[in-house]
């Protein structure tokens, strides 16, 4: 299954349905909503499901956005704070997703589960490898610096997320719905690429997944951290759906497939027709290079 994110085409429209429409007229039948969808384009989204012109594939957390919010934030409320209010509010606005998706005859909602309150790493190492030092000293020890700091805070944010993640999977599957759990580009963010496997071990029921994308993964073989191609084929028995977009190096990602270095027909052998494909593409790109893109991807993937 192939589908088109909102988060491409949201921000042009005041109309759910014309949005959905805009979408369909590039040739998707399925639709993701995005983390930017403002509460004002439900109806419209809602009419054009009830009418058949377009599927939802699939949720982005947290959709719709709180009321007062008009821009995209998945990560607006922390599962992993330490702040009880902040945590309710995340757990308050999540619930309201499943509920959407429910309604909307989603398949899954995918989630950002925190990060670790530590200083910013990411970006300095990404300008780094812009400036053409990854194999400089310096790179090397700031690297891993970032990866021992995570490692000795994550512990009390993991446990956090754990413990709201066990209480969301109950609603989830009272709902019909999967949740997938990405991974994420940034360094400080959870959970760690290392410790997916073992948290997936530990939420071993059928409402909870992974959800694979393409340009973090890029990313974080671009810093040094992890295989692309072997990290998805280590969770591959998991995988629910995919967020699929190119990386142009080292980290302008949501650029369309076949436009930057990300190797997509070396994922092939771990994608199943019934893993959910969604285009996650920057709202900069035209109608055209969104088409290109899908080509792309279909000729290495195929069209299931």
């Amino acid at each position: 299954m192939y589908s088109l994110s909102t988060c491409w085409n949201s921000h042009r429209h005041t109309d759910g349905r014309a949005m959905l429409r805009e979408i369909r007229a590039l040739g998707f039948a399925w639709a993701e909503l995005s983390h930017g969808i403002r509460i004002s384009l439900l109806p419209g989204i809602i009419e054009a499901v009830e009418a058949g012109e377009m599927k939802i594939s699939s949720l982005h957390n947290f959709c719709p956005l709180p009321l007062g919010v008009n821009h995209a934030a998945p990560n607006l409320f922390l599962f992993s704070s330490e702040d009880r209010r902040e945590r309710e509010n995340a757990w308050r606005h999540s619930l309201k997703t499943i509920e959407t998706a429910a309604r909307l005859h989603a398949q899954a909602v995918v989630l950002h589960l925190g990060r670790v309150e530590m200083k910013e790493y990411t970006e300095r190492l990404l300008e780094m490898l812009h400036r053409g030092l990854k194999d400089s000293p310096k790179y090397a020890a700031l690297r891993e610096e970032a990866l021992e700091k995570r490692e000795k805070k994550k512990e009390r944010y993991m446990e956090l997320t754990c413990e709201f993640l066990g209480r969301l999977a109950v609603v989830a599957g009272q709902n019909g719905v999967k949740l997938g759990i990405e991974n994420r580009q940034a360094l400080e963010e959870i959970p760690p690429d290392s410790d997916l496997e073992l948290l997936l071990l530990q939420f071993n029921r059928p409402e909870i997944g992974y959800w694979h994308d393409c340009g973090h993964a890029q990313i974080k073989e671009n810093l040094g951290v992890l295989n692309h191609r072997q990290h998805l084929e280590s969770l591959a028995p998991r995988l629910l759906g995919l967020h699929v977009h190119d990386v142009q190096y080292p980290g302008r990602d949501h650029r369309a497939p076949g436009s930057g270095i990300i190797d997509f027909a070396a994922l092939k052998p771990m994608l199943k027709p019934e893993h959910i494909k969604v285009f996650e593409l920057s709202p900069s790109l035209a109608p055209e290079d969104v088409a290109a893109g899908v080509v792309f991807v279909k000729e290495c993937w195929g069209e299931g």
